[in-house]
């Protein structure tokens, strides 16, 4: 057999299917299984989005390629909502749309990064952004996000990793995995200090539609003079509008990096998928109220999952918001995968472990509560007891 690709042979299997299998050994005595692995939408998208889906499906000229850069139409929607959520002046001219947060996440890194450069990522860390940079040569540096310091990075802590060969800083607020917020005094003292060294701010904001009441406006980077100059920001519609599966994510930038983006989009997929772009377009300035809705039931579904993890005896949570919690667990020397194994198959809970977010987290399990209604998060202290002396013995 000729050679694989090493970069991508050393690469561990995807975790969600991994930890999921897990579950299958579950005999069901509990009840059904809890699933707190993935983060997906525990509710379907709106009817009039359905319908909108449904009007584009059909309209055979959306099965023709479409602008590399994605649809005016959403590109100018997406443009006029970041404007009004950060009191910014945004364009289209710095929207590009992408086949989901992900592949944003990509093309961000592959703009600003060559291989033998080096990506900063925070520590816990999304494994995703992670394996991403391995499988394309491009090397990568952690700054520790203790758990007394609330999951966030100190100032100093990025200062010391910046050396000459990094590129960017990478961070997620709200956090994957832990549930951090970045308040909006650090994310400007990080773009700060970023700019001052010469590397890029990479921030991915999937997940900041589901910001609490009170903190709506999650920072206000893009009323800062130059802020092209330095920040990259990604954002995904897969958990604002439920619709995963259509693969539809995007990049706030300058027009110059939207342009390099452009160039690596025509080699990965041409264009995103059109039917999700053309619905959504619509669907952006007309769900307002439904978006607000969702994000009342995932705060409803937080406050559920703390009063929850309150009543499980050894178990806490170490941060939370949006979509996650960092459960730090209550078996002090015993590796995380086998806590979050045991967890599957006795009383049937899905988390990941915490040591698939980084070195030094195997005390953590990650919940992904948003898939969950609150009567079912409810369960979590009774069936979180009979782990006890599973792996007491």
């Amino acid at each position: 057999m000729p050679r694989l690709n090493p970069l991508v042979a050393d690469l561990a299997p995807p975790p969600i299917p991994s930890v999921q299998a897990w579950a299958r050994a579950y005999d069901g005595s509990l009840g059904p299984t809890v699933d707190l692995s993935q983060a997906v939408p525990g509710y379907p998208p709106h009817p009039e989005l359905i319908a909108l889906l449904r009007a584009a499906a059909a309209n055979p000229s959306t099965a023709a390629y479409g602008p590399i850069e994605g649809e005016r139409a959403l590109r100018d929607a997406l443009a006029a909502d970041e404007s009004t959520l950060y009191g910014a002046a945004i364009a289209a001219d710095n929207i590009h749309i992408t086949a989901g947060c992900n592949q944003a996440f990509i093309c961000a890194a592959l703009a600003v990064a060559e291989p033998g450069s080096r990506v900063l990522l925070s520590n816990p860390f999304y494994f995703n952004h992670e394996t991403s940079l391995r499988m394309f040569g491009v090397g990568i540096g952690l700054v520790d996000c203790p758990a007394e310091g609330g999951f966030l990075p100190s100032l100093e802590a990025l200062d010391e990793a910046i050396t000459p060969d990094v590129r960017a800083f990478a961070v997620v607020s709200p956090n994957n995995p832990t549930g951090a917020v970045y308040p909006p005094a650090l994310l400007a003292d990080l773009l700060e200090l970023c700019r001052r060294r010469g590397i890029w701010l990479i921030l991915d904001e999937t997940y900041r539609d589901f910001l609490p009441a009170e903190a709506r406006r999650p920072h206000d980077l893009f009323l800062r003079s130059g802020w092209g100059d330095g920040l990259i920001s990604l954002y995904s519609f897969s958990k604002s509008f439920c619709v995963p599966g259509y693969r539809l994510g995007a990049v706030t930038a300058s027009p110059a990096v939207v342009a390099e983006i452009a160039k690596i989009m025509d080699n990965l997929q041409i264009c995103a998928p059109r039917v999700g772009q053309i619905a959504v377009a619509e669907a952006l300035p007309r769900l307002g109220a439904w978006r607000e809705t969702n994000r009342a039931e995932i705060t409803l579904r937080a406050n559920a999952l703390k009063a929850a993890i309150a009543q499980a005896d050894g178990w806490e949570i170490g941060a939370v918001g949006a979509y996650f919690a960092f459960v730090r667990h209550p078996f002090a020397g015993v590796p995380s995968a086998r806590v979050a194994e045991e967890l599957a198959r006795r009383p049937g809970i899905v988390t990941v472990p915490g040591s698939y977010f980084g070195p030094g987290q195997d005390g953590y399990l990650r919940f992904a509560f948003a898939n969950a209604t609150a009567p079912t998060i409810g369960l979590l202290p009774a069936r979180l007891a009979q782990l006890g002396t599973v792996i007491g013995d």
